[in-house]
């Protein structure tokens, strides 16, 4: 690859197979770039989420790359609007993360960059099993306002450095991420932003975790 190549920034739309489904996603690289965070959604929290298109926007702003994918395929999609099951299967989701990282690390464009996790809600729980399964191979993992309590006994077993952001006024989630917190063992870090709820609605507070979250990754990446 000459130098021409290299500086070429890939945007586009992608279809990551993971065994016997697809499952769409949006992909973007940086011209240069050397590592690439993996956004997972579950129900009620696509690909086309705002909050996580902006967060991915900081991030790429800084020369890191994005690959925003939904976990479930439509039709199950469907049915957890009705069950709400799904997004509660801890162990669906992360076993679909781990398809989707062993799937961009065949793909040509993507097999060379570090890789890093993002997930809010019960994808973060998610994501922390899936990078206790892959190991050193995940570089860092940040969790947005999420469930790392819903991955049990693999918190013990992660080795990628994990920042877990919560709402200030989010105070449930808060209790829950600090157990969590004392049960990995990996270097850790709990921020909590004053005056955040859950969604990080509040002015300027979106753009905190943004921020929060790309200084992570450009830390932990780089030096993985």
């Amino acid at each position: 690859m000459n130098e021409e190549e290299e500086m070429v920034a890939i945007s586009r739309e992608i279809r990551v197979s993971v065994g016997s489904i697809t499952l769409p996603g949006v992909l973007n690289i940086p011209g240069r770039a050397e590592y690439l965070v993996l956004f997972a959604h579950g129900s009620g929290s696509s690909r086309q989420s705002l909050r996580n298109q902006y967060v991915a926007n900081v991030i790429c702003e800084m020369g890191i790359g994005t690959l925003l994918f939904d976990l479930l395929t439509l039709e199950e999609e469907k049915i957890d609007l009705q069950t709400r099951h799904l997004r509660f299967d801890i162990g669906l989701l992360a076993r679909r993360l781990v398809g989707a990282t062993k799937w961009v690390k065949r793909q040509k464009e993507t097999a060379s960059l570090r890789i890093g996790y993002f997930g809010a809600s019960t994808e973060g729980g998610a994501a922390l099993v899936a990078a206790a399964e892959m190991g050193d191979e995940i570089g860092a993992v940040v969790s947005r306002g999420g469930r790392p309590d819903m991955a049990g006994e693999a918190l013990a077993r992660v080795v990628s450095p994990t920042l877990l952001i919560v709402g200030q006024l989010d105070e449930v989630v808060i209790r829950l991420n600090e157990e969590a917190l004392g049960k990995l063992k990996c270097v850790r870090e709990l921020k909590i932003v004053p005056g955040a709820t859950h969604l990080f609605e509040e002015p300027g507070k979106l753009e905190e975790l943004a921020g929060l979250t790309a200084d992570w990754f450009q830390r932990y990446l780089q030096a993985a």
